[in-house]
């Protein structure tokens, strides 16, 4: 839905655009010969009132010229800069929750153009925690949210809910933050609490999940199944292991137990990357227990507290 609307704005800009320009170019000159041949023959300045009715300008340029300023502007912002996202699940609770809106940097991973989202300019690669939008690489029509994981070239192991990387190092790196080169790093976790959230009838434990670079919550449901079966299975490894490709890249939910992620689809390509989550601009709360009276897409409150930059 949101490229849809992109290609929308897009030619919203371009036509209202061109009718102004072709205005300005072929047919405002026309008016003003005929505005200048009345003024001439009477001596005076004419009203508007009877310009108006001498060289009237056509609806559809007087609405063109009104709404592409603001158009064009709104595009570019969109497409180049930020673009707002609703969140629509909770695979990426606790940082996230349904019912946030967020801003996404556009520009972080490289600008593209907003109709064929071919790479214009590159500027910077994901880093590792990077909470990214990109188009889901099995239907691009849809927008998915998660955190990246995996780099290029790094070994991803996730294993009795504990995750492990081997980063691909440069020839003589033996550290790479806080991972050790050549080694799988079992990755810190430490609990906050386990009585915050609750999955259907299952309690979920909140844990701090230390990844280099940046410090993240994430939720484990410890009586859940481990589905591996569901894994995508990539030649070569065994079903709970992954090595990145080049330009690719491993995502996951920090909703362990409840997120379709790189573990059940494979790799994010870099084509695909939107941009980079950075700020909760507004959220709002649904009450959809059994006893509400609204509809679940009705708000019944807004969680200011949760306004702010994203880790």
């Amino acid at each position: 839905m949101a490229g849809y609307f992109s290609v929308l704005l897009v030619l919203i800009t371009l036509g209202s655009g061109l009718i102004w320009l072709l205005d300005h170019l072929l047919y405002a000159p026309k008016r003003k010969e005929r505005i200048a041949l009345a003024q001439g023959s009477s001596g005076t300045l004419l009203e508007d009132d009877v310009i108006a009715e001498i060289a009237p300008e056509p609806a559809i340029v007087e609405g063109a010229k009104s709404i592409f300023p603001m158009i064009a502007a709104i595009t570019i912002f969109r497409s180049f800069i930020f673009e707002p996202f609703q969140i629509p699940s909770g695979s990426m609770m606790p940082t996230l929750l349904d019912g946030d809106f967020i801003l996404v940097q556009k520009f972080t991973y490289g600008i593209k153009d907003p109709v064929w989202r071919s790479q214009l300019v590159d500027v910077g690669e994901p880093e590792r925690g990077d909470v990214t939008v990109f188009k889901f690489p099995l239907d691009e029509r849809i927008d998915f949210i998660k955190r990246i994981i995996g780099l290029p070239g790094d070994r991803i192991v996730y294993r009795n809910r504990q995750l492990y990387i081997q980063p691909k190092c440069q020839e003589g790196q033996t550290q790479q933050g806080n991972l050790v080169c050549g080694e799988y790093n079992k990755i810190k976790l430490d609990i906050v609490n386990r009585d915050e959230y609750k999955q259907g009838s299952m309690q979920l434990v909140r844990l701090t999940e230390d990844l280099p670079g940046v410090q993240h919550d994430i939720l484990i449901n410890p009586q859940a199944l481990e589905l591996t079966e569901r894994y995508y299975q990539q030649q070569g490894t065994r079903k709970d292991e992954w090595v990145v490709p080049e330009d690719s890249y491993f995502a996951m939910g920090d909703n362990r137990n409840n997120s379709q992620d790189s573990r059940m689809w494979g790799f994010v390509p870099k084509a695909n990357l939107v941009g980079k989550a950075v700020f909760i601009w507004m959220s709002f709360e649904f009450d959809n227990g059994p006893d509400s009276l609204l509809p679940g897409w009705v708000p019944t409150g807004v969680r200011f507290e949760r306004l702010g930059n994203i880790q």
